[in-house]
C-alpha cells in the first residue's frame, strides 16, 4: 500500500495526535508499506524524523504568529484591542487572520490541498488519510481532487466536543464525512453514528479505532526518593471545569499521610485563585508540590519517578485523556478520581490490577479514606511489566492500529 498521512502540529508542536499517527506509520513501514507524511508545522519546531517514512514539511509561520498575537488557546488575558494591535505588527500574521476570519479560507487549508494534489500526482497513492484534530488537513483533503481513497482519522471529533460552541458543527462534520470513503473514530465517538444520531448516515463508512497510545515508556535515570516518601504524582494540564484539582487536594488533606507526598506537574493553575492552595499547604506542608508548566523531558522524568500516578477524570464523558495510556504503559499503581459515573476512563481502569477508583460523588468519607489508604500501603510500590499492559489493552497498541488500517482500505 502507498499511503499519505496528513499531520498537523501548527498550534501545538508536541500535540499527541501526530505523535500517535507517526507511531502507526513506523509500524506500517516496517510491514513493507510505503508511507509518506505531509507535516503541517509551525515553522519553528520541526517535526521529528520518522524511520522508514518520507516526510514533506509544509510550514505555517504566519499562522504561528497569528495564534501568538491573538493568544490562541488561552483565556484572553490581554484585551482584544491590544491583541489586534499586536497582530498588526506582523503583516503576514495579519493576512493569515484576514484569510481565516474574514474570508473563511485559511491558508493552511488551501496550501495543504494544493500539496496533497501535487504529491498524489507524483506518487499515485492508494490512500490519503488526514489525522484530526486539528481539522485543517481534513478539510484540505475533502476539497482535494485526487483519485486515491480518502480517509479521516478523527481522534478528536470536534462537533462532539462539549466545549465547541460554533453553530452548524454537526452539519459540517456530516459534510466532511460524506467526502471520505472511510472514517476512523475512537470508541467514545461511535455512538454519534447510531440510529437517530447526527452522523447516522455515515455509519457504513465508520470503523472504531482506539487510541494507539500504548508504547514502552522511555528509559530514564532513576530519581532519588523524597526522604522515603510514597510519591503520588499527577502529570498533565488542569482546566477550569473539565479537569480540576479540588477533590484530589481535599482527599490528600484528609488523608494527611506523613509518608506520602502529592505532586502536580503541569499548567492550568492560573485559572484558579492564587490562594487556592493555602489551606492545603497548612496541612500538607512541603508534601504538596506544584511545579507549574515544565518541559516535556521534565514531565516524563516526573512520571518515571512517581510511585503512584494520580489520574483526574474529565468533566465530560466522551474524552479519554491520552495521558491515561502513558500511565498504564508505566506499569504503576493508578489512583483515579472520577468526576462522572459515566467517566470513559472506567472501562480501561477496571481492567488494571493496580487501580483504585474513587468517584467525587462519594466525597471524602471515612470509608473512602480507608480504601485509598489501604491501596497506597498495599499497592503503592508494586509494578507491572509493559508486556502485561499490552496484553490487557491490545487495541491500544500501534501494532493493532496498523493491522486495522491494513485491512480497512479497499485497495488491499
Amino acid at each position: 500500500m502507498k499511503l499519505l498521512l496528513i499531520l498537523d502540529s501548527v498550534e501545538y508542536p508536541l500535540a499527541p495526535n501526530p505523535v500517535l499517527a507517526r507511531r502507526v506509520a513506523v509500524c506500517l513501514a516496517q510491514r513493507g508499506h510505503a508511507v509518506d507524511l505531509l507535516e503541517l508545522w509551525d515553522g519553528e519546531t520541526p517535526p521529528p524524523s520518522v524511520p522508514g517514512c518520507r516526510q514533506f514539511p509544509l510550514a505555517f509561520a504566519d499562522e504561528r504568529e497569528m495564534n501568538r498575537a491573538l493568544e490562541f488557546g488561552q483565556n484572553g488575558v490581554t484585551p482584544v484591542p491590544l491583541r489586534l494591535a499586536r497582530l498588526c505588527r506582523h503583516p503576514s500574521a495579519a493576512m493569515a487572520a484576514v484569510r481565516q476570519f474574514a474570508f473563511k479560507c485559511p491558508r493552511r487549508v488551501s496550501a495543504a490541498r494544493s500539496e496533497i494534489e501535487r504529491l498524489d500526482n507524483l506518487h499515485r497513492y492508494d490512500a490519503v488519510m488526514a489525522v484530526a484534530a486539528p481539522y485543517a488537513g481534513s478539510f484540505a483533503l475533502a476539497e482535494a481532487q485526487i483519485s486515491a481513497c480518502k480517509a479521516d482519522w478523527q481522534m478528536d471529533p470536534y462537533a462532539a466536543n462539549r466545549d465547541y460552541k460554533a453553530p452548524g458543527a454537526w452539519q459540517r462534520e456530516l459534510e466532511l464525512g460524506r467526502s471520505m470513503a472511510l472514517l476512523f473514530v475512537p470508541p467514545t465517538a461511535a455512538g454519534d453514528f447510531a440510529p437517530g444520531m447526527p452522523l447516522r448516515e455515515l455509519a457504513d463508512r465508520m470503523q472504531v479505532l482506539d487510541f494507539p497510545t500504548l508504547a514502552p515508556p522511555p528509559v530514564l535515570p532513576s530519581l532519588s526518593a523524597l526522604a522515603g516518601q510514597l510519591r503520588c504524582v499527577f502529570v498533565g494540564n488542569l482546566y477550569r471545569e473539565l479537569r480540576t484539582p479540588h477533590f484530589a487536594l481535599e482527599l490528600f488533606q484528609a488523608l494527611d499521610e506523613p509518608g506520602t507526598s502529592l505532586t502536580f506537574v503541569g499548567g492550568g493553575w492560573q485559572q484558579y485563585p492564587a490562594t487556592l492552595l493555602d489551606p492545603y499547604r497548612k496541612v500538607l506542608g512541603d508534601r504538596l508540590i506544584v511545579t507549574g508548566p515544565v518541559p516535556s523531558e521534565q514531565a516524563a522524568a516526573a512520571l518515571a519517578g512517581a510511585d503512584v500516578l494520580l489520574s483526574l477524570g474529565n468533566g465530560v464523558d466522551n474524552q479519554v485523556p491520552s495521558k491515561l495510556f502513558e500511565y498504564l504503559a508505566a506499569g504503576k499503581p493508578i489512583l483515579h478520581l472520577a468526576k462522572l459515573q459515566t467517566d470513559p476512563c472506567l472501562p480501561y481502569l477496571e481492567k488494571w490490577p493496580l487501580a483504585c477508583i474513587v468517584q467525587e460523588s462519594e466525597g471524602v468519607t471515612p470509608q473512602v479514606l480507608a480504601r485509598v489508604c489501604a491501596f497506597l500501603h498495599e499497592k503503592g510500590r508494586l509494578r507491572l511489566p509493559f508486556a502485561e499492559a499490552a496484553r490487557l489493552y491490545p487495541e491500544n497498541t500501534p501494532e493493532y492500529a496498523a493491522s486495522l488500517l491494513e485491512h480497512a482500505f479497499p485497495v488491499l
